[in-house]
């Protein structure tokens, strides 16, 4: 029986993700992470490990902090509270950002931050409302290296959980766990992502190999 505890993980992050994009995208979500939950339970009885790596790193990967994320966390209101709790009277806000499209470069072609004023929270009130935008073609941000490989990686996790989900067995279930906590080694931003994500790639194809060529568990005779 599926504990409580994965349902609470599981519909907590449906909640953000509908936030985060639209209820479509929540139910993207959930539907592969029950789909997962059911085969595991019907495959390998008594456990949910698979279902609850899919669930935080597949969850990971939808809710990429891009500029429309950024944007939201900062003119939802929250962060007014939390500055309002924090501080007294109306201190000068100053936020360091490095918008991918317009930020200058450094000697190594990484994206260099800059210092931005109080004046950009309307800025970001409205480009919160442009979130439908992401992923389509009329997102800009969309266009960049970093997101264009955001989305691969969604995709690329879909393709791995439906293998895993194909072949799944007491066998090779403890890989299939790995494998799909692979996204939880992918850190950092820029050029600390990519390389964080050339390693867990590697990983990835050496799991992958033993997931493919795991022997089936041996059926003992009855006594």
């Amino acid at each position: 029986m599926q504990s409580r505890s994965l349902d609470e993980v599981i519909e907590r992050r449906a909640t953000f993700l509908a936030a985060y994009q639209d209820e479509a995208y929540a139910k993207r979500y959930l539907a592969l992470v029950k789909h997962i939950d059911e085969t595991e339970r019907a495959r390998v009885p008594g456990r949910h490990d698979l279902a609850e790596a899919a669930a935080r790193y597949y969850f990971k990967l939808l809710a990429i902090k891009d500029e429309y994320e950024v944007a939201r966390l900062y003119s939802d209101g929250s962060f007014a509270k939390q500055i309002a709790a924090a501080f007294e009277g109306e201190p000068r806000l100053e936020f360091h950002l490095a918008p991918p499209v317009f930020s200058r470069k450094n000697e190594k072609g990484e994206a260099r931050k800059s210092s931005f004023g109080p004046w950009v929270m309307p800025l970001f009130r409205f480009l919160a409302g442009l979130k439908g935008l992401r992923g389509t073609v009329f997102d800009i941000f969309g266009y960049t290296k970093d997101r264009r490989i955001e989305r691969k990686l969604i995709r690329d996790y879909e393709i791995l959980i439906a293998e895993i989900l194909a072949n799944l067995s007491p066998g090779n279930h403890a890989i299939a766990v790995a494998l799909a906590s692979i996204p939880e080694k992918i850190r950092g931003y820029g050029h600390v992502k990519m390389w964080h994500l050339q390693a867990a790639k590697a990983e990835e194809q050496g799991l992958l190999e033993q997931f493919r060529t795991a022997p089936a568990p041996v059926k003992l005779a009855a006594e």
